[in-house]
């Protein structure tokens, strides 16, 4: 690395944390002593996502997780958890070898994730998703999620 102070290529790494899709480093410079911070991203291939209305953008991790804040918020789940869910998103596009995926398929995934981690994100995911057009709709998810519920309970 060069120093952004001084241009040495000398330095060493002070502290290392992993971020939602690389390694961030904090350097310091042997010759001036100056700290600074460099971000090693993984490159990843270029993935498209298929709307339900036919059309295609360019896969958007940014995306997903505004989406899990939105259902997750000021509940107790840590963005630990939430970075698992993207990260096995992305995981499961890249070991699959296509560069397309649906929006529908994303969605299953992260609804899937959701219910094991918290029923309430659960729902609020669910209803954006699903598009509940009434309250019927919307209790019927959750009758259902109760119904699962119980049986996952009666077969411990």
């Amino acid at each position: 690395m060069i120093c952004l102070y001084c241009d040495s290529t000398t330095s060493k790494v002070v502290d290392s944390r992993e971020i939602s899709k690389g390694i961030r480093r904090r350097r310091e410079c042997l010759k001036c002593n100056k700290r600074f911070t460099t971000y090693e991203i993984i490159q990843t291939k270029s993935v498209i996502v298929t709307k339900s209305d036919g059309r295609v953008e360019q896969f958007d991790e940014e995306k997903i997780w505004n989406s899990l804040n939105k259902a997750c918020a000021k509940r107790p789940i840590s963005n630990k958890s939430l970075n698992k869910i993207i990260l096995d998103i992305e995981s499961e596009i890249e070991f699959s070898g296509k560069n397309e995926i649906s929006t529908k398929k994303i969605g299953r995934k992260i609804m899937g994730e959701l219910e094991d981690l918290d029923r309430v994100a659960y729902i609020r995911y669910a209803s954006v998703y699903r598009e509940f057009e009434n309250i019927e709709s919307f209790t019927k998810e959750i009758d259902s999620l109760l119904s699962s519920e119980k049986n996952k309970s009666k077969l411990k």
